[in-house]
């Protein structure tokens, strides 16, 4: 298998599915004899992977899991891979597609004659079931750790199964007298913690941050470059993308915030219902359950927030909002929203 010592990247100018993405990369894979694709939202282990690249010939990644109807089921047969179900209402068996595959030059010929699916879009699993049914052999490879993050609250639990192989404090930022860490964390260059902050890992915290003074930083919380987390703030199992403000009493539980964002003085976002039952988020106009107990809130890029601003539970809000000062938000905000 060719290895290279660069990154080159390819844009699919228009979302129209995985055979689709990858047809708009053939002009980079077409020299090789082989080569791996992976799904974006799925987490493997490097071991795992390896076990798919190490196979010989062309081979998927399968894995089994509890809720199989909500994948691509795939069929087997003495390792063989005989047929891929997208989404079936009663599925066969519980063993899935994994998204790790392995490829050689053969398989662009199969995304040419790929139609559209029902979904209207060119699947990776119609060009290889195609490549099946034309005598082209699939290996079955089972994977031991596999991790889907398909909707933006999963990414809560990437991150919590992320930081838990912090195993140790590096810190390359400034940490005051008076500020105090415990546990695992990991602080970027050129940031400081003022004191009286309070630091549980495993957290961690990117370069040219301002962190405090007086603030509360709970385990399982990521924060981007150039964030400001400030006084009588406190974050909990949060993700706080680069260039994000979050400066004055407020409180973001099991949340994630988006890039270029600024939390106006007292925004709160509620993480947990008054009956403590699971917590359900709107999706294309349909009410999803998380699976989540905590949850708080999906937050775009550049949303700014006034003062005293309350966020419910399960609430997405999309790019560019602006909120009102002292505004309740729940359910489902439009991109380039005003909230009064």
């Amino acid at each position: 298998m060719c290895i290279r010592d660069s990154i080159e990247y390819v844009s699919q100018r228009k979302q129209l599915g995985t055979a689709d993405a990858l047809r708009s990369a053939v002009h980079l894979i077409v020299i090789q004899d082989d080569f791996i694709m992976l799904n974006g939202d799925n987490i493997v282990s490097c071991d795992d992977i390896k076990k798919v690249v190490t196979s010989d010939g062309m081979a998927i990644g399968v894995v089994k899991v509890e809720n199989p109807q909500d994948f691509g089921v795939v069929e087997v047969k003495n390792g063989k891979v005989k047929r891929i179900i997208e989404k079936p209402e009663k599925p066969p068996l519980n063993l899935i597609n994994a998204g790790v595959y392995r490829f050689d030059s053969d398989i662009i010929e199969f995304l040419e004659k790929t139609p559209l699916s029902k979904r209207g879009e060119y699947e990776i699993t119609d060009a290889i079931q195609l490549a099946i049914n034309s005598g082209v052999e699939f290996k079955a490879v089972e994977i031991d750790m596999w991790m889907d993050v398909g909707y933006p609250w999963d990414l809560l639990k990437a991150n919590e199964f992320m930081l838990k192989d912090v195993k140790e404090s590096i810190i390359e930022g400034e940490v005051e007298e008076g500020a105090y860490i415990k546990g695992n964390v990991m602080i970027g260059k050129g940031t400081i913690v003022r004191s009286g902050s309070y630091i549980i890992g495993p957290v961690v915290i990117g370069k040219n941050c301002v962190i405090g003074p007086n603030c509360f930083i709970r385990p399982y919380t990521s924060i981007g470059d150039n964030c400001h987390i400030g006084a009588c703030v406190e974050i909990k199992n949060s993700i706080i993308m680069p260039n994000t403000n979050i400066p004055h009493l407020n409180y973001v539980g099991d949340s994630v915030i988006g890039e270029n964002c600024n939390l106006g003085a007292g925004t709160k976002i509620a993480n947990l219902r008054l009956d403590e039952k699971e917590i359900y988020a709107t999706v294309k106009g349909r009410k999803i359950p998380t699976g989540r107990r905590k949850f708080g809130a999906i937050i775009g890029d550049n949303v700014k927030t006034g003062i005293n601003v309350s966020i419910n539970v399960g609430t997405m809000i999309g790019n560019d909002v602006f909120i009102a000062p002292s505004a309740k938000v729940e359910g489902y905000i439009e991109p380039y929203s005003r909230v009064f």
